[in-house]
């Protein structure tokens, strides 16, 4: 497929933009600065055409390619995020561009102690000759998922420049917030009018994701007893302690993200904050099953209870929060969706495969929320750290799968396949 690929300088373009997002924030978007690379998106979508495009006051970006088939095609979604990690600065990134890797470590330019090892990255051994691009090592690159954002701007505007190109409708969605887990609380499903969805937020090239971690929030509040400490014999009952009590009889060799891998779930706290009087520990719990989860939650209860035993006074609260379910379950009744993907990846010269990811995407969500929405690669590595990475020619065949996709969806979407 002959394309004059854009997407390396949009990506270059987007990334220097900080759209980290803020998970102490209560607003939507966390922060403001997200819509500043959403007007750049929809000022880009309307000088390629699409003339509906635009950003709500929540921080999304909405446009549609029209369809140009006669044929009736289920409206499909292309989805990425524009927000990066809270985990890594994201302000002041600066690309740098290493043409025609040649296999050796990499030593981030203005943070030597950053070396991104072809040991410890063993991707980088299918990238032998290829253009990499990496941040300076002070902070992270913003790849994840901003290189999902350029493939779809892309792809978007060698459809729109090829009318020759047959296709259904497309609709585009750049969401904010995915990184705190808030990516989609506000997206107007009536306004997207999708049937069927992709978000463009995958690692290696060829991947297809369609299962996701069912995930819960957990928030365990200790009531404990505060006197003064000069006369706190017998009396006193430290929530702080009790905190550090639940956290050190938690599993040490099982049930962490640290300890597990494939499709073994964890239990993992992500903050302590209290005093004597008062401590709260929040934890999220992963499986990939929702009765992986509740055994979990039982046994971290459990755990709670016979700490709290050994204080009598004491009381405590145990909150579960549901976060999103393994999008698997939805995706299983139209197998074709996920199809449709790997024959795209297949006409790129794609080995297609499928996987599971050990975390969650807007998919997750969007999943039931009606949209049926498996995750395709966008060739990002590394992220949430200063090492992160992505190859050009990974991006090109993310647009590539792309225009592909849109290409398969018009051909094989037979009378039965209809919108939902």
């Amino acid at each position: 497929m002959n394309i004059s690929y854009t997407v390396t300088e949009r990506f270059l373009r987007y990334v220097k933009i900080d759209t980290q997002s803020d998970p102490d924030s209560p607003t939507y978007p966390s922060t403001e600065k997200q819509k500043n690379l959403g007007k750049l998106l929809v000022q880009e979508l309307l000088e390629i055409g699409l003339k509906d495009a635009h950003i709500d006051e929540f921080g999304y970006v909405y446009a549609t390619l029209a369809s140009n088939s006669d044929k009736k095609i289920p409206a499909i979604c292309w989805c990425a995020h524009m927000d990066t990690s809270p985990d890594c600065s994201g302000e002041n990134v600066n690309p740098i561009m290493h043409k025609k890797y040649s296999g050796n470590d990499i030593i981030l330019v203005n943070d030597t102690s950053q070396i991104l090892k072809i040991a410890e990255h063993p991707d980088l051994k299918n990238q032998i000759g290829n253009d990499i691009i990496t941040a300076d090592g002070t902070t992270l690159l913003g790849a994840d998922n901003k290189a999902g954002v350029a493939e779809i701007m892309d792809a978007v505007n060698h459809l729109f420049s090829h009318p020759e190109i047959k296709h259904g409708a497309i609709k585009v969605l750049f969401t904010p917030d995915e990184e705190i887990g808030r990516g989609v609380d506000k997206v107007d499903m009536k306004k997207l009018a999708a049937d069927f969805g992709y978000t463009v937020d995958g690692e290696t090239v060829g991947h297809l994701e369609d299962e996701t971690f069912s995930a819960d929030g957990v928030n365990i509040t200790i009531h404990g007893i505060s006197t003064h400490p000069g006369f706190a014999k017998g009396k006193m009952e430290s929530a702080i302690k009790i905190a550090a009590d639940i956290i050190s009889n938690l599993p040490r060799d099982t049930r962490s993200p640290e300890t597990t891998e494939l499709h073994e779930g964890f239990i993992h706290p992500t903050s302590v904050s209290g005093t004597i009087e008062k401590a709260v520990i929040k934890f999220i719990i992963r499986s990939f099953t929702v009765d992986g989860l509740t055994r979990l939650e039982a046994f971290l209860q459990h755990i709670t209870e016979e700490v709290i035993s050994n204080y009598p006074k004491s009381t405590f609260e145990f909150e579960v929060i549901e976060q999103y379910r393994n999008m698997k379950l939805i995706l299983d009744k139209y197998p074709h969706v996920s199809e449709f993907a790997m024959e795209a990846m297949i006409r790129s010269g794609l080995t297609p495969m499928q996987s599971s990811i050990r975390g969650g995407t807007d998919g997750s969500r969007l999943s039931y929320m009606g949209l049926p929405c498996p995750n395709i690669f966008a060739g990002e590595h590394a992220f949430h750290s200063k090492l992160e990475w992505v190859s050009v020619q990974d991006m090109q065949k993310a647009v590539e799968t792309l225009v592909n996709l849109a290409i398969v969806w018009e051909e094989k979407t037979p009378q039965s396949i209809e919108a939902k």
